[in-house]
């Protein structure tokens, strides 16, 4: 998710004119108050999170917005805990960096040094390989961040995993390669992945807040997750919980929760040195390697590294779920940072980090209310909707045929009640998809599986076929036909 949002927007920011910029210290409150008015406004159109901006040690503003909690009306504050996704990643970097230090490893050691039979092409791969995304490995293993796949069955998937390209030669993010960083942590020290982080990197920052199940957070509010502001899909560290583990596809690559004022210690600790040297610290944000061809954003350990429109270093990362979403920017020559957690992800506040940061240095730039999300406006009517599916189906055409200019909007929509189970109006929405368009074999094939789901396996086979037909190179149709017509 970070490479998606970060390539888009980064352009835009660059190009934007090199206009006034304002000198920010703790007296400028016009520019902090005209930030508060605009974040205070923009919760009427969808702004579930929290914000916190700082100078050095000097805490500019540290608000929350919306709902951690809508259906008990418990609001969200800096002491509200957020899930943060992929700024996972830069904890496990530090991490790795922290056991150089103890003299526990090098960046330069092997894998073969922490991983038995390690097949020939990956022999040379290193933990710097590792950290900036170049040694090869695919994205993911297993379906959800949540498959429980034991240690050593994940590592020999990993490790036995056709490499995208040589290592060495290009990035590619992935979040195997986290994975593999974190086992080589628990390896290295003795120590569960979370505890070494607990020991070694939160508990001498001051934060007792941020982990995946070690915290007591008994006393604070853990946000739940909105799908597009509306449908409620709780958080993630119950799952935790009731496995009593972290996920292998999760831990070292996402998943950690912390709250605002955590986050603002952690960066405390980053500029004072108190968990990091001076030397890990610029080993941590040095960029090594081009992220994207053509582009201008440098990959770290752990972090993306790129020039602002002021000539200025930025030391930045984001993760998100989909539903979670947390941008964490780093201005180290302007002593600045700008903390950005919300638990109702759209693309709409999903630019709000870069909108706060474009207002705090150029004190001319007034933005535009973020808008009103259409995907949240389709959700809030069909899950309040009172009748059966063929007056929901009329309705929903009649009030949304303007914005409905996309196959991807009812896609999105009856793929994600069908996730949650409510088939009544996952099943019309996706008939609707396939009237509007009826010549995109994507939305038959999703067709074809909420039919599947709903044990209709003639209209299943019927809908997958349609898929093959507009596009015969649709493996999955391909493959569903296949299991069904076997079944039949």
């Amino acid at each position: 998710m970070r490479k998606t949002i970060l390539s888009t927007l980064i352009l835009v920011l660059l190009l934007v004119t090199n206009t006034m910029y304002s000198q920010i210290n703790k007296s400028n409150q016009k520019v902090i108050d005209k930030i508060k008015k605009y974040l205070i406004a923009s919760e009427k159109n969808g702004l579930n999170g929290a914000v916190l901006i700082a100078k050095g040690n000097d805490i500019l503003l540290n608000e929350g917005y919306g709902m951690a909690n809508k259906e008990q009306q418990i609001k969200n504050t800096p002491q509200t805990v957020f899930k943060v996704g992929s700024v996972t990643k830069q904890f496990t970097a530090a991490a790795i960096l922290k056991l150089e230090e103890q003299g526990k490893l090098k960046v330069e050691d092997f894998i073969t040094k922490y991983f038995k039979d390690v097949p020939e092409d990956k022999k040379t791969i290193n933990i710097h390989q590792l950290l900036t995304h170049t040694a090869g490995f695919v994205h993911d293993i297993g379906e959800t961040d949540f498959d429980n796949i034991p240690t050593d069955e994940y590592f020999r998937r990993a490790l036995t995993s056709k490499l995208l390209f040589k290592a060495g030669l290009k990035h590619e993010y992935t979040n195997v390669g986290y994975s593999l960083l974190a086992r080589i942590i628990e390896l290295a020290s003795g120590q569960t992945y979370e505890a070494y982080l607990r020991e070694n990197l939160f508990k001498p920052a001051g934060m007792y807040y941020t982990g995946y199940v070690l915290p007591n957070w008994s006393n604070l509010s853990i946000a739940n997750g909105y799908i597009y502001n509306v449908i409620n899909k709780g958080t993630s560290l119950d799952i935790h919980k009731k496995e009593g583990m972290v996920s292998w596809c999760l831990k070292g690559n996402g998943g950690i929760h912390s709250t605002q004022n955590d986050m603002y210690k952690w960066y405390q600790a980053l500029i004072s040195g108190k968990v990091l040297s001076k030397k890990s610290i610029e080993k941590l944000t040095k960029p090594y390697v081009l992220e994207y061809e053509g582009e201008t954003s440098y990959y770290a350990y752990g972090w993306a590294i790129f020039k602002t429109v002021r000539g200025t270093k930025t030391v930045t990362h984001d993760g998100s779920d989909g539903t979670f979403f947390y941008d964490f920017r780093w201005f180290p020559e302007e002593n600045i940072t700008i903390l950005y957690a919300t638990n109702s992800y759209t693309r709409s506040n999903g630019e709000i980090p870069w909108i706060v940061d474009k207002m705090l240095f150029d004190v001319d730039y007034t933005p535009k209310e973020i808008k009103a999300d259409f995907m949240t406006a389709l959700f809030e009517f069909t899950k309040k909707f009172n009748g059966n599916q063929s007056d929901l189906t009329r309705e929903v055409k009649s009030k949304f045929s303007k914005q409905l200019t996309s196959p991807s909007y009812l896609n999105r929509l009856s793929s994600i009640y069908a996730r949650n189970n409510r088939m009544d109006i996952a099943l019309p929405m996706a008939e609707l998809n396939t009237i509007l368009f009826p010549k995109n074999d994507n939305i038959w094939d999703t067709m074809g599986e909420i039919y599947y789901k709903n044990s209709y396996i003639d209209k299943a086979i019927k809908a997958y076929q349609k898929a093959i037909n507009l596009n015969p190179k649709n493996t999955n149709a391909i493959a569903m036909v296949k299991k069904l017509q076997e079944k039949n």
